[in-house]
């Protein structure tokens, strides 16, 4: 990932420094795990403890040196691994192990490691949606299906929805990390042909890992479950970037992102507050959809276990993570700072409706006064627009309707606003039950 999208804590996961220390402790621990049923000897192991090389860029320089040679990364990582270490002890280095061993098992103790991150993340997007839901929760704001006017809701409604979505993905996200925390090694075709079961459960024991059956590999659909969290994430938050993006539109002005001081909109209109980083999470979510295509594409494997998606996870795995983790950190900020302006939400439902998104309401009252119901909806849909083309209030033009038979009383509950959305608590009541 560019250094731009890539937050410090994640990109540490994945530098090749890393890497290659996750793929050391393996490698050391197997050694200690032979050490304790006899087969290693003991004085052995702790030397290669003692004098295993200190994983730094010239380290991995030197690996990159060997591979060159050998044109195999694990077998040059062995190479200068046990180099480092001497010999005869070094050469119990890699004992029993295939490559696949020390890698498959590394990769998933990272990302186990990147899981948490994310959801101690997506936590903390739950609770400011959490927030501002509470917080918001009695603002009105015009509600749109399809784009166009329908029925009153509230700013609080929406926050509270996207804080109960963004916690499914925490729980996916958990689910993700638990099918990811596994780890083998049970050599070439996954039948310990040459190493005993019990390295492999003493390995996964000491890095927090349950050993699971696998042929050289581990299944792939582990890998392609927690691209699918990492790409719900980023389909959560394109759904609150997507919203913002909309009601920042000048004609409709309702939010805007915050803008801080110093803060330029556009190089040539001085004017502009542009939406650019909800723009720059919803072109986000599509690299993530794209990852997820390619994780799924890896679980079909020849046989035993074939390379084609060692490439593939390179790429993918590192990036996700870390632009899943960048994402979840900027629509926090975004959920947090985003700035609404209550009065020309209630302008836009109001004026801006001429009233219009009370016609359900008129409906249902002239059906509650006898009214067939095809009748009252042609009523209400032909007054609606001659509201809509005269630019009238449609409270004035139904009034004036002498086919509306309703009360200035039942006209008067039809229009309130307090009534439609009396029960609009039961967003935040859902939220009770939230636990990030």
């Amino acid at each position: 990932m560019i250094p731009r999208y890539a937050p410090p804590e994640m990109a540490a996961l994945f530098t090749d420094e890393a890497r290659f220390a996750t793929w050391l402790e393996v490698e050391l621990l197997a050694t200690e795990g032979w050490a304790a049923i006899g087969v290693v000897p003991s004085g052995a192991a702790a030397a290669c403890r003692d004098r295993a090389p200190r994983v730094d860029p010239a380290f991995v320089e030197a690996v990159a040196e060997r591979e060159a040679v050998t044109d195999h990364d694990v077998a040059a990582f062995v190479d200068v691994v046990q180099q480092a270490i001497g010999m005869p002890e070094g050469s119990w280095i890699h004992y029993g192990l295939t490559s696949s061993d020390v890698v498959d098992t590394a990769l998933c103790a990272t990302l186990t490691r990147a899981a948490d991150l994310l959801v101690q993340a997506t936590a903390a997007l739950v609770a400011a949606c959490e927030r501002r839901a509470q917080e918001l929760i009695d603002v009105p704001v015009t509600g749109r299906t399809h784009g166009m006017h329908a029925e009153p809701t509230t700013f609080g409604a929406k926050f509270a929805l996207w804080a109960l979505q963004a916690d499914r993905d925490r729980q996916r996200l958990e689910s993700a990390r638990r099918a990811v925390a596994v780890g083998k090694l049970s050599g070439a075709v996954g039948t310990y042909s040459n190493i005993d079961p019990s390295i492999e459960a003493f390995v996964c024991g000491r890095l927090g890992l349950r050993p699971v059956p696998a042929t050289q590999v581990i299944a792939r659909d582990r890998h392609a479950e927690f691209l699918w969290a990492c790409a719900s994430v980023g389909a959560t938050i394109e759904t609150i970037a997507t919203e913002v993006r909309h009601l920042a539109r000048s004609e409709i002005g309702e939010a805007e992102e915050p803008f801080k001081p110093g803060q330029k909109g556009s190089s040539a209109m001085p004017h502009k507050r542009n939406p650019i980083l909800s723009e720059r999470l919803c072109g986000m979510a599509r690299i993530l959809r794209g990852y997820l295509s390619a994780g799924l594409e890896d679980v079909a494997l020849w046989h035993e276990r074939d390379i084609s998606h060692s490439s593939v996870e390179r790429v993918v795995l590192p990036d996700a993570s870390t632009l899943t983790y960048y994402m979840v950190l900027k629509a926090t900020g975004l959920v947090d700072g985003l700035v609404v302006h209550a009065e020309r939400a209630r302008s836009n439902l109001t004026e801006g409706s001429y009233g219009l998104v009370f016609s359900q309401s008129v409906l249902l009252a002239l059906v509650s006064g006898g009214l067939g119901r095809d009748d009252a909806y042609r009523i209400v849909q032909r007054d609606a627009r001659l509201a809509w083309e005269r630019r009238e209030d449609f409270r004035q033009v139904l009034a004036a309707d002498p086919e509306v038979t309703l009360s200035k009383a039942a006209l008067d509950a039809a229009f309130d606003l307090e009534r439609t959305l009396r029960h609009v608590t039961r967003f935040t009541d859902a939220l009770e039950g939230l636990h990030p």
